[in-house]
């Protein structure tokens, strides 16, 4: 493999996020722009994503025979999309197994705090977590969420959906290859989203929509998104090596209503998942008050900041109290605000989903 710039690009961002893993000196250059597509950004998705980002590019460079990469862009797209609906379907699956209901966030008190939630899913990320907690469990810095304490609970067929990961990372190696360098780059960030996605977040996140709707975006544009970059910076080679593309991105253009029909399709299904999520989220609210159910307490519970705000409690039998909260009280903040009271205090809590409280 000859070494060339993207490859030593590729380095370079694999050598950044080693520096985010070490040292917190660039976040405050680094988080405001993550935070845009990677929904909150933290130090694990940073770290995550410059890694992946790095290793695409410079997998792109390996493959020299001729593969058909748009055969393989349509099986990944198709893996992701497979691979969200699964998230969603744990979710709902791991919530029906231990009896809560599905508009809450469930919050394991189990080696530290994990949550999850059908509009924000971290049960196939806890299977990551789990493997690198057993390889490098003393170098994970404590500010890296890794959702282990999710783990046990786990519906015995995700691991058959995450066997699906790899398999997905294996056809985005092989669609990025043999690439105009623009169109190279803009993969290798949608498939680190995309997997970013599944891990953490599922359907609803945006790194999801980022990685899933990019390559679909690639496959469908890629070659007006390479000549219209390619005039601009007056790219000889980009547009050379756009022009061996074109019939593959072109083919349809006779059919008028077909072509127009796959080109902007996309975009009402984004709308579409957009509207769903919002939809899900504002018919599962309880605006009244929140419901906090205290599992497995270890004994008489004091919660801190969040006592002020109670209605009313009840212990409703020997292994459950449940409090109603004030709903002026931020959602999130609320969920954060119990874990510090809460810490070894019981096996876990869930917490009413309150759209409103963003508001």
């Amino acid at each position: 493999m000859k070494i060339n710039k993207t490859i030593l690009i590729g380095a370079a961002f694999i050598l950044l996020a080693g520096i985010i893993f070490f040292t917190d000196m660039l976040t405050p250059i680094i988080r405001p722009v993550t935070y845009l597509f990677l929904m909150g950004s933290s130090k694990g998705k940073d770290i995550i994503f410059f890694g992946l980002l790095g290793l695409f590019l410079i997998s792109s460079q390996i493959i020299k025979k001729d593969i058909d990469t748009t055969k393989y862009l349509k099986i990944s797209i198709v893996l992701g999309a497979v691979l969200l609906i699964l998230g969603i379907l744990l979710e709902v699956i791991f919530r029906l197994q231990m009896g809560i209901g599905l508009n809450t966030v469930f919050c394991s008190m189990t080696n530290g705090m994990s949550s999850t939630s059908i509009l924000h899913t971290h049960l196939l990320k806890s299977i990551l977590g789990e493997v690198l907690t057993q390889i490098i469990g003393p170098f994970i810095q404590s500010d890296i969420n890794t959702g282990v304490g999710l783990y046990a609970y786990l519906p015995n067929f995700a691991f058959l959906a995450v066997l699906l990961i790899p398999i997905l990372f294996a056809t985005l190696i092989l669609s990025i290859q043999k690439r105009p360098w623009f169109t190279n780059f803009l993969m290798a960030t949608f498939s680190s989203c995309l997997l970013i996605g599944i891990l953490d977040g599922g359907m609803f996140a945006t790194p999801s929509y980022v990685g899933l709707f990019g390559l679909y975006l690639v496959y469908r544009n890629g070659y007006y998104i390479n000549y219209i970059i390619g005039k601009a910076l007056n790219d000889k080679r980009l547009l050379e090596e756009n022009e061996l593309i074109q019939p593959v991105y072109k083919k349809h253009e006779s059919k008028k209503v077909r072509y127009l029909f796959n080109r902007f399709l996309i975009w009402f299904v984004v709308l579409a998942i957009i509207f769903l999520r919002f939809t899900i989220a504002f018919a599962g609210a309880e605006p009244d008050y929140y419901t906090v159910d205290v599992v497995n307490p270890s004994g008489d519970i004091e919660l801190g900041n969040v006592s002020a705000n109670i209605i009313n409690w009840e212990k409703t039998d020997l292994n459950k109290t449940t409090y109603h909260i004030d709903p002026n009280y931020n959602e999130m903040k609320l969920i954060n605000d119990l874990k510090v009271p809460l810490n070894n205090s019981c096996e876990y809590y869930t917490v009413s989903w309150n759209i409103y409280s963003y508001l």
